[in-house]
C-alpha cells in the first residue's frame, strides 16, 4: 500500500510539473502583451535607436550578438508578433549573412522550444485522447511531416507560433521538426537581412526627410519605412514557388501508390 501510494504522490508530481513550462510560458507572453513590449519590435525603433545599437554592438562585440540571438529566441518561444524586425535588425547590425544565420539559428531554436514546451505538456494527452478523425489526420502529418513543415515555414499560411505548435499536437519527431524549420526558415530570413543590411541608407534619407519635413513646420511628419517595399511581388512569387515544390514529394508518393495500387488490382 505504501509504494502504491508513493507511486501515485509521484504520478500527480510530474502531472503537475509537465504543465510548469507552459505555465510559465503563458505568463511570459501576457506579461510582454501587458506591457505593450511587443510594440517595440518595429521599424521606427530601429530607426529610432539607430545610433545607440550601432554603439552597443561595437563596444560590446560577441556579447552583444548573444543578446540579439536571446531576445530573438524569447520572441519566437513568447509568439511576439514582429519577430521580422529582429531579422531586420541581424542584418542591419552584424551584415546580411551573419546576421542572418544568427536570426536563423534563434528562429529556430525558438520554435523548437515551444514544440518541446507542448509536446512534453499537453501534445501526449491529446494524441491519446484524440478522436479516429484527428488520429488519421495526425497519422498523414507525420507520414510526410517534413514536406509539410517544410511548405508550412516557406509559405506562411499558418502563424509561425501555430505551426510550432501543431506538429506537437499531431506527434512529430523533434529531429524532423528542427531540420524542416531550420531550412524553411532560410529563404525569408536571409531576404529580410539583406533589406537590413542595406537599412542604414535607406534610414539616413529618411531622417534627412524627416528633419526637413520638421522644418516646414508640418505636424504630420512621420518616418515613410513600409516592409511592402521589401515583400516585393517577385519575393513572394518566390516563396510561394518554393512551398509549392516543397509539396511534390508528398504529390509524387501519393501518385506512386495510387500507381501500384492500380496494377495490383488488375487480374
Amino acid at each position: 500500500m505504501a509504494q502504491e501510494t508513493e507511486a501515485q504522490e509521484e504520478d500527480r508530481a510530474g502531472s503537475w510539473t509537465r504543465y510548469l513550462p507552459l505555465a510559465i510560458l503563458g505568463a511570459g507572453m501576457i506579461a510582454v502583451f501587458a506591457t505593450g513590449a511587443h510594440r517595440l519590435l518595429s521599424l521606427e525603433t530601429i530607426v529610432a535607436y539607430r545610433d545607440r545599437l550601432q554603439e552597443l554592438v561595437a563596444h560590446y562585440g560577441p556579447l552583444s550578438v548573444i543578446a540579439y540571438s536571446a531576445t530573438y529566441v524569447t520572441a519566437v518561444a513568447l509568439s511576439v508578433p514582429g519577430a521580422v524586425f529582429l531579422t531586420i535588425l541581424g542584418g542591419f547590425l552584424f551584415g546580411w549573412l551573419f546576421g542572418g544565420t544568427v536570426a536563423a539559428v534563434s528562429a529556430t531554436l525558438g520554435a523548437i522550444c515551444v514544440f518541446l514546451i507542448a509536446r512534453t505538456s499537453i501534445g501526449d494527452i491529446l494524441i491519446r485522447k484524440a478522436g479516429s478523425r484527428l488520429s488519421r489526420l495526425a497519422d498523414g502529418f507525420r507520414r510526410d511531416a517534413f514536406a509539410y513543415l517544410l511548405f508550412l515555414r516557406l509559405l506562411p499560411v499558418m502563424p509561425f507560433w501555430l505551426t510550432n505548435l501543431a506538429p506537437a499536437l499531431f506527434g512529430v519527431r523533434p529531429q524532423t521538426f528542427a531540420l524542416a524549420t531550420m531550412i524553411g526558415v532560410l529563404p525569408a530570413t536571409f531576404t529580410f537581412a539583406v533589406a537590413g543590411d542595406g537599412l542604414d541608407s535607406v534610414i539616413a534619407a529618411q531622417k534627412v526627410a524627416y528633419k526637413a519635413c520638421k522644418a516646414s513646420g508640418r505636424a504630420d511628419c512621420s518616418y515613410d519605412l513600409d516592409l511592402s517595399t521589401i515583400l516585393t511581388p517577385q519575393i513572394l512569387a518566390a516563396f510561394a514557388a518554393l512551398g509549392v515544390l516543397a509539396l511534390v514529394p508528398i504529390a509524387v508518393k501519393r501518385w506512386r501508390g495510387r500507381s501500384f495500387d492500380g496494377r495490383e488490382a488488375r487480374p
